[in-house]
């Protein structure tokens, strides 16, 4: 191609930028409805108002209303085994038995030496009456009634010796018979029939808990204990009050344990490990320590929990709540609206032109439901952003949709689908 020809070429093009521009210009400026960002959607929702229950919530450990440890008391070869592990025995029932015949000769030798105490006693108790009628006509001394007095003194006092150990051989022998000093669940056998124990030490044989109750402790700080000692003493004396109001007349009839069933107003509830979020055990509280640990400012608490299932055991690590005495007004927002920035807590609230507001709030106790209470910042009849944060932003509009709206329009959206989806085939036939 000549240098002309492309001279002429390139003012061609150059004659045609005008047109091209003009072009783009009046599509952007016909198409401009189009191209402008449509508002994004969000889910909106207004604070609601309802009564809860306040609550604390500690860490605590669980623990047997009784444990006791079975150990050898006398020494000797461990001869029978009388339970199984984790079985529920009760108080007196024999849990092994150690070798019992030379504890058993001991014993009928103890009661051999007091049948032989109480004769000696009993002719020694005869010569002091002889001597005593000849001592009246003068047929013996003085000093040979003394000395019959002191032989029966004497043979008195071999009885009660004898008696003596004749309790401890019998000891012994009732100790071959190793007992449960307490109902519960017992434990493994720590030590196999066939051994030797007690000798130079009382030898752990098995360990015996009571599971029904389970006690819980926890520490909780000072001023939480003294919110509750007074709410306590008031809960109480309504009680108190009721309870003679309505058994006036039935005072007889009033048991100890409803009594004290009336009282029972502090509820805690527990959660182990295995429980997630949930407090499935309800008991209450029934001691309170005496004293502040000064080092760390709280004192000690006790639940009680009844334990039908056996699923609480000792020793356990468990979630503790503690409800307060009574119910509240408070204001509830959904828990997905909190946002969280350096400035703390935060909720989009949607206001005139559905333009986005950022205002930060303070917040107290997650509700089981989803829902958290607003301490402030919030009033009721506000209308904020509960589903769609990343999508608003402060000072820009909003389309907001209730969930009710939107789940009518997902519902459309699926008819609409399966509309075209049903006449799709046809449209290719």
């Amino acid at each position: 191609m000549t240098n002309h020809a492309r001279i002429q070429s390139m003012s061609g093009w150059r004659s045609c930028l005008p047109i091209l521009v003009g072009a783009v210009a009046a599509s952007a400026c016909g198409g401009g409805d189009q191209v402008v960002r449509q508002a994004p959607e969000v889910t909106v929702a207004q604070p609601v108002v309802r009564p809860i229950q306040p609550y604390v919530d500690f860490t605590g450990t669980t623990q047997a209303v009784e444990a006791a440890e079975i150990r050898a008391r006398v020494g000797g070869v461990l001869e029978r085994q009388l339970f199984s592990a984790s079985d529920i025995v009760n108080q007196g029932d024999v849990l092994f038995v150690i070798e019992q015949e030379q504890y058993r000769a001991a014993r009928d030798e103890a009661v051999a030496s007091v049948r032989s105490s109480v004769a000696d006693s009993a002719l020694k108790e005869s010569n002091l009456e002889r001597v005593r009628i000849a001592i009246e006509t003068n047929a013996v001394s003085r000093q040979d009634l003394d000395r019959a007095q002191a032989e029966r003194d004497a043979a008195v006092a071999a009885v009660l010796g004898a008696r003596a150990r004749l309790t401890k051989a019998q000891l012994d022998y009732d100790y071959t018979s190793v007992r449960s000093p307490i109902t519960g669940q017992v434990g493994r056998r720590r030590v196999d029939p066939g051994n030797l124990v007690g000798f130079g030490e009382q030898t752990l044989l098995t360990t015996v808990n009571r599971m029904q109750p389970m006690h819980v402790f926890f520490n909780a700080p000072e001023w939480v204990v003294l919110a509750m000692v007074r709410a306590m003493d008031e809960a109480r004396q309504v009680v108190d009050d009721e309870a003679m109001m309505e058994t006036v007349g039935r005072e007889e009839e009033l048991s100890e344990s409803e009594i004290q069933a009336q009282k029972r107003v502090a509820t805690v509830l527990v959660g182990t490990a295995a429980d997630a979020d949930t407090f499935p055990f309800q008991g209450y509280i029934d001691f309170i320590g005496n004293t502040v640990d000064p080092s760390t400012g709280t004192i000690e608490l006790r639940g009680v929990f009844e334990n039908e299932d056996l699923l609480l055991f000792p020793g356990l690590f468990v979630r503790v709540r503690v409800l307060a005495m009574e119910t509240r007004d408070a204001l509830l927002v959904d828990e997905r609206a909190i946002g969280t920035d350096l400035g703390g807590k935060y909720m989009y609230l949607v206001g005139e032109d559905n333009m986005v507001e950022r205002v930060y709030v303070t917040v107290g106790q997650p509700q089981p439901d989803g829902t958290i209470v607003v301490e402030s910042g919030i009033e009721v009849g506000d209308t904020y952003i509960s589903n769609g944060l990343l999508r608003a932003r402060p000072g820009l509009p909003v389309t907001p949709l209730t969930e009710e709206e939107l789940a009518q329009r997902q519902a459309a959206m699926q008819g609409q689908a399966g509309a075209a989806a049903d006449e799709e085939p046809e449209a290719e036939e």
